[in-house]
C-alpha cells in the first residue's frame, strides 16, 4: 500500500516523499510538533488532510500546494492519498525558517509582526520551476554519500521558489526559462489528452499542437507526470469508468462508449488489466457491499 521516505535534512527541517501507486488510498499518520511549518505540494493525483477527528478536511489537488502553520496548537498529519498519487511535503520549525528570511521578514505575510502568533493557511498553485524541482527529487539517480547533500539544496530550492511571488517565465534573466517553458506545454498536453479522452490525438499530432518535438514530449511527461503520455491517460480513464460505474447511471456498454472504447470486449479487457477484474464483477461486488 504505496511508500512514504522521510529525508532529515536539518534539525526540525524534515521532506517527506509520499507515493500511491496503487488503486486504493493511502492513509498516513504522523504527529507534528507545535510552531513547525507544513508545505505540501501534490505532484499528481489527490489527496485529503483531515482535521479534528475527521470533522473538517482540506484538499490538495494536483499540481497544488497547502501551507498550514498554526503557533497556537499541534497539527499532526492525517492524510488520506488517492490511487495513483504522489506528495511531498516539507516540514520546518518557525524558527529555523524566520532566520531564513530574517531580513526580508516582512516579504513573507505571515512572518510580520502582527501575523506571527496567528494560524495561516495558503492554497496555490505550483508554478513551473518549482514542478521542476519536485520531479527531480522524485526522479534523482545518486550516490547514496551525497544524497542527503542534494536533498538540503532541492528543499531550500523550493521554499525559495514557493515565495518567488514575482516569478515571470518570460523574464529574460530566469536561469529555468527553457525549462519552465518546456513544462507548461508538457501541462497543456496532459489538459489536451484529458479533454478528448474518447478521442485522444496521436504522439506527433499532440508534439506538434503544444509545439514540442516528439523526444522532449515524451521525456518531459515522463518526469514529471511519471508515466508516459498513453500510461497516464491509460490510468485516467480507468479511474473514471470505475467512477461512471460507481455513479450507478450507466451500463458497462456505455461506459465504455464514454471512454472512447468502440467495443465491450476491448473495454472490459482493459478494466480487467487494470484492476484485475471485470466490469460487470466490479458492479456485482458494488451491489454486495452497499
Amino acid at each position: 500500500m504505496g511508500s512514504q521516505e522521510v529525508i532529515i535534512i536539518e534539525e526540525d527541517f524534515i521532506l517527506i516523499r509520499f507515493q500511491n501507486d496503487e488503486n486504493e488510498n493511502m492513509m498516513v499518520k504522523r504527529p507534528v510538533n507545535q510552531g513547525l511549518i507544513q508545505f505540501h505540494f501534490g505532484i499528481k493525483g489527490k489527496a485529503k488532510f483531515v482535521f479534528n477527528q475527521g470533522t473538517y478536511a482540506l484538499e490538495l489537488r494536483e499540481e497544488h500546494s497547502l501551507l498550514l502553520y498554526n503557533p497556537q496548537k499541534e497539527l499532526p498529519l492525517n492524510l488520506e492519498i488517492g490511487p495513483n498519487t504522489w506528495v511531498i511535503s516539507v516540514i520546518i520549525s518557525i524558527k529555523k525558517f524566520h532566520a531564513l528570511f530574517s531580513s526580508e521578514a516582512d516579504y513573507i505575510p505571515f512572518l510580520s509582526d502582527e501575523n506571527q502568533d496567528k494560524k495561516y493557511y495558503n492554497d496555490g498553485k505550483i508554478s513551473p520551476s518549482m514542478s521542476i524541482v519536485l520531479s527531480q527529487i522524485f526522479h534523482f539517480n545518486l550516490n547514496p554519500s551525497i544524497k542527503n547533500l542534494y536533498y538540503r539544496g532541492k528543499g531550500y530550492e523550493l521554499l525559495s521558489l514557493y515565495f518567488n511571488r514575482t516569478e515571470d517565465p518570460n523574464a529574460e534573466q530566469c536561469p529555468f526559462l527553457i525549462d519552465e517553458e518546456n513544462v507548461m506545454k508538457i501541462r497543456q498536453a496532459k489538459e489536451i489528452i484529458l479533454s478528448n479522452i474518447s478521442e485522444p490525438p496521436g504522439l506527433q499530432e499532440l508534439a506538434d499542437q503544444v509545439g514540442l518535438n516528439l523526444k522532449k514530449l515524451k521525456m518531459g511527461f515522463k518526469q514529471i507526470y511519471g508515466d508516459t503520455v498513453y500510461g497516464f491517460l491509460f490510468d485516467y480513464k480507468m479511474d473514471y469508468a470505475r467512477k461512471l460505474l460507481d455513479s450507478g447511471s450507466y451500463n458497462v456498454n456505455e461506459v465504455g462508449l464514454k471512454i472512447g472504447y468502440s467495443t465491450g470486449s476491448h473495454f472490459i479487457a482493459a478494466f480487467k488489466k487494470k484492476y484485475a477484474t471485470t466490469p460487470k464483477k466490479y458492479l456485482m461486488s458494488m451491489n454486495v457491499n452497499t
